[in-house]
């Protein structure tokens, strides 16, 4: 920003997680009460979904037998399927909550009240230095003398450099922190300088006494507040007049100070909450654009006060006459931006960090020198404004309390300025998160705490404001130079602290002999840096709209004025974000269910059939933050899958919205998803919604809205559910249950059939189906898909053995070369075990030495991650296996670790086959071995395409 800070993109803001608030209260929302705690969340909970998916499994092993009695079944549940009560079951051997991730759950640590914190942050400091007394007291005399002398002396060097850097920044912004244009002001450059050296004391002294953990840093006034500081005096110039000067400067002096205050409390309080990290989620480029509004205020201020201009820098044709056709007037700022260009040139040469201050001594040197050399009378130099005008009288360095008359302060003309001051507040604000941890990265420090920082800066401008000084913040390239000259230490600030305090007592009487193109190359330096860093170190870097927002609020800021033009940047901000996120889109992904599945391991007849009529499920990821601007895109993909057209080829009846990546909701939104959820219920399509909680921020904009309600509703067609997975089971269980429901009509006539017709004709099939339910393009899609499977399931017989009924189930439909007289050799190589609830069958890194084939009961694959701290297992998938499918094959077959851990969830009856039954099949009918192997194999490429749509297409 300016030769004593770094770029914007130099610092990063510490991220923190922030709290979570409630909603505002709004008026759209009074007409709803707070959601009831006991208010179910979920439609139903995984165990009841589970408990869907096995019963319909086990009627998959049933349904096949003709000596069987019909199957009373339901043909679609109504629309108001109530929500079952979630329970919150744990598997004992693995701690696994269906509901939520294991985890190994830790004490809390003691926390402390953010006010403590804050106070012993500042403490810390004094009892350092206590600690430093009490050692010197301990020392021997050598010691003593090494510490107390040598030591000291040796920070000489490093303290003679801050010295020399806070002159310069003292005759910069102390010369420029009245407005000089303005006649009251004209002479008030010696006051300024004497209250830049009390800022700069009293923030180095809340540093180096503790406040920082940098011992070293420096503090001084922030060239940023000047803009606002010439503000408020003109605004108070204006409401008072100028022919009350006195009122006018005691209430202009006062209104500095209470700014300074104000900032300071604002520092404190984000300190001490720890809200340092809110500073990060200001939109950058309005700092930076804001930056290059003080750039270009202070190359303004450099052509006012190098070229001498009575009025100040006004934007007219009387002005600008003045300053490029007065051949004088042009002469001294000229020779001032010269000088400044001259500097910025040997920067590209020369890139040591003391050049800056070597140039600026160097400079009035050359000057004197030119003047003696040339016999020039100084007063007539003085006069034509080569060189400051002389103190008059005597003036200490305390005269600018004299200043202070709060009898004489216009108590409405204060009032006024309190937007400049807030102003100056929010902007001042912005630079600690950016210029203290970019002080840490180049210190090699990563212990440090913005929110500690705050705190020290808002003790110092507290400090600064009630000893009636300005602002004040920790300097980055002061500090770092200093800090690499050897002062890095509490001691080496201390000394800084009292040689600057030397300055400031000896007087503002150097102010006569400074050359006025010093101080104004100074100021023209800084101001191009600081248009450098806004202009041109962003170009090409930046959104296009961004880069305009900052050319604009630079323009606005020197054409209307800073506040309008802050203001003015932040409105284009906000039309920004809603730009650029109206053009991201909601939608991250449209699925349909026959692309997708659950990840349920069932019999491959229910998963044939759900591939015929996935369709019928319309998944939609949504992502970013849904708001007026973004909800109009998820509306009208709804709204075409909807159309008569598209109804007509692909009906739906459910509608998945997957919220997971949502960041937040508005009213807009919330209103647009009521709509919705009306629309889909007069199609009858059941509102399936994913990852949604009532205690989250999201819930309650749902709930707020009208969305979900605690009273039961007729026809009510909203489900809510944990996570995706869980929802796509849901949705395949009404499918299968529809499907069995017309399943069980040709099973019927399948028994009531001659043993010569027992198969009857597909039309007289369809027929039959068609008269049980009304025809529409949903149910005739569920018509065929039915008759489609029923005819190529396979039969299992009332006589049939086990294994060979279970394996006539599992793989009867997978190969052409299954038949029974295969499952007959391959019985004997199984044995029949009994396995109880929580039983953990194997665990990850096992060795693989079995298989089962699932008769009855119910298994879960899982696999846990160990998170990054160690502490803790995390659930990251998770898969239901029921009845008639077969598991732990991969592993036998290639001898590979098992890599997730088998749990019983109920009691189970499996067929095992042993590693060692395994190889003496091989050895002894490697025929029948092999046909089994790709029937196993056939089995898991089914799964394997299921698990991986579902891994690819979300992910």
């Amino acid at each position: 920003m300016d030769h004593r800070r770094s770029s914007i993109s130099e610092g990063s803001v510490t991220s923190e997680d922030l709290a979570s608030k409630d909603l505002p209260s709004r008026s759209y929302y009074s007409s709803h009460v707070q959601p009831d705690i006991a208010f179910e969340k979920y439609s139903a909970s995984i165990e009841a979904i589970r408990k869907q998916s096995l019963a319909l499994g086990n009627i998959a092993l049933e349904d096949s037998d003709p000596s069987e009695e019909p199957l009373e079944f339901e043909a679609s549940p109504p629309l108001s399927v109530s929500a079952g009560s979630p329970v919150n079951h744990t598997n004992s051997e693995l701690n696994v909550n269906p509901q939520s991730p294991p985890q190994i759950r830790l004490p809390p640590p003691m926390k402390k009240s953010p006010l403590r914190q804050a106070r012993e942050s500042v403490v810390h400091g004094s009892n350092v230095w206590n600690h430093g007394i009490k050692r010197m007291k301990m020392m021997r005399a050598k010691d003593v003398w090494r510490e107390a002398v040598v030591v000291p002396a040796g920070y000489i060097p490093a303290v003679i450099l801050g010295l020399l850097l806070n002159l310069l920044d003292a005759i910069s912004y102390g010369m420029i922190t009245f407005p000089t244009s303005n006649a009251i002001f004209a002479k008030f450059g010696p006051d300024g300088i004497s209250m830049f050296f009390v800022s700069s004391i009293v923030s180095q002294l809340t540093y180096s006494c503790g406040g920082s953990i940098f011992g070293g840093g420096n503090g001084s006034m922030m060239i940023e507040v000047v803009p606002f500081l010439h503000i408020m005096a003109d605004s108070i110039t204006r409401q008072i007049g100028e022919d009350k000067p006195h009122e006018v400067i005691a209430t202009t002096i006062v209104a500095f100070a209470i700014s300074s205050i104000m900032t300071g409390v604002a520092f404190y309080i984000l300190g001490a909450m720890k809200l340092g990290s809110l500073i990060g989620f200001f939109p950058r480029h309005i700092l930076v654009g804001t930056i290059g509004g003080v750039g270009w205020f202070l190359v303004a201020t450099g052509i006012e006060v190098s070229g001498r201009l009575e009025g100040g820098m006004v934007y007219d044709i009387p002005t600008m006459k003045e300053i490029f056709l007065n051949t004088h007037t042009l002469l001294l700022w000229t020779s001032a931006l010269g000088v400044a260009l001259l500097l910025r040139a040997l920067q590209h040469k020369i890139k040591h960090p003391l050049l800056v201050p070597a140039f600026f001594m160097i400079v009035p040197s050359l000057f004197w020198f030119v003047v003696l050399v040339a016999g020039l009378d100084v007063d007539q130099v003085r006069n034509d404004g080569w060189i400051f005008p002389l103190v008059e009288g005597d003036v200490p360095f305390w005269h600018f309390y004299t200043y202070y008359d709060f009898s004489a302060i216009d108590w409405a003309a204060l009032s006024s300025t309190i937007p400049a001051m807030l102003a100056l507040t929010f902007f001042g604000v912005l630079h600690v998160p950016i210029n203290v941890p970019a002080l840490g990265v180049s210190t090699n420090r990563d212990d440090v705490d913005v929110n500690k920082e705050l705190v020290a800066h808002g003790i110092s401008n507290t400090l600064s404001g009630c000893l009636g000084s300005v602002q004040n913040y920790l300097v980055y390239t002061n500090s770092l130079l200093f800090i690499k000259s050897g002062g890095d230490s509490r001691l080496a600030g201390l000394m800084l602290a009292g040689a600057t305090t030397i300055l400031w007592v000896a007087g503002p009487g150097i102010v006569g002999y400074i050359p006025v193109m010093v101080v104004g190359a100074l100021i023209f330096h800084l101001g191009l840096d600081l248009l450098k860093e806004a202009l041109v170190d962003t170009w090409g870097n930046l959104h296009h709209f961004e880069y305009i927002t900052i050319c604009a609020i630079i323009f606005f800021m020197a054409w209307l004025g800073f506040v309008e033009g802050i203001f003015l940047g932040i409105v284009m901000a906000c039309i920004f974000f809603v730009v650029t996120n109206s053009k991201r889109g909601a939608i991250r992904g449209v699925y349909s269910g026959n692309t997708i599945h659950s990840t349920v391991r069932r019999l491959f007849r229910q998963q044939k059939f759900l591939n015929q009529v996935g369709n019928q499920i319309m998944i939609v990821l949504l992502q970013g933050y849904l708001f007026f601007g973004t909800i109009g895109q998820v509306e009208r993909c709804i709204r075409d899958a909807l159309d008569q057209m598209a109804w007509e080829q692909t009906p739906i009846r459910f509608l998945v919205l997957d919220l997971k990546l949502v960041q937040g909701i508005d009213f807009s939104a919330s209103e647009a998803f009521v709509r919705l959820k009306r629309l889909l219920k007069s199609k009858d399509v059941y509102l399936v919604l994913c990852n949604v909680d009532l205690d989250t921020e999201i819930g309650h904009a749902l709930w707020k809205a009208g969305m979900m309600h605690t009273e039961e509703e007729a026809g009510n067609n909203l489900q809510c559910f944990a996570i995706l997975n869980e929802a796509l089971e849901w949705c395949e269980n009404i499918l299968l249950e529809t499907y069995y429901a017309k399943h069980a009509v040709l099973a019927q006539q399948r028994r009531q059939a001659t043993i010569a017709k027992s198969v009857k004709s597909d039309s007289t099939d369809r027929d039959a189906l068609r008269g049980t339910v009304a025809s529409s393009p949903r149910q005739n899609m569920l018509v065929q898909a039915v008759q489609k499977v029923f005819n190529d399931a396979p039969v299992v017989q009332s006589n049939m053995a086990q294994p060979i009924a279970i394996m006539t189930q599992a793989f009867g439909e997978l190969s052409s070369s299954a038949n029974p007289d295969l499952y007959m050799h391959l019985a004997p190589y199984f044995v029949r075990v009994t396995i109880s609830t929580s039983t953990i069958l194997w665990s990850p890194g096992e060795p693989s030495t079995c298989l089962y084939i699932i008769e009855k009961g119910l298994l879960k694959s899982s696999m846990l991650e160990r998170t990054e701290d160690s502490e803790r297992l995390q659930l990251i998938a998770t898969e239901s296996i029921l009845p008639g499918t077969i598991v732990g094959e991969l592993g036998l077959f290639t001898e590979s670790p098992r890599t997730k851990t088998l749990t019983a969830e109920q009691d189970s009856v499996l067929w095992k086959m042993s590693k060692q039954d395994f190889n003496r099949m091989l050895e002894k009918e490697p025929t029948v071995a092999n046909r089994f192997m790709r029937m196993a194999l056939n089995f898991s490429a089914e799964r394997l395409k299921l698990v991986s749509s579902f891994a690819f297409e979300l992910n």
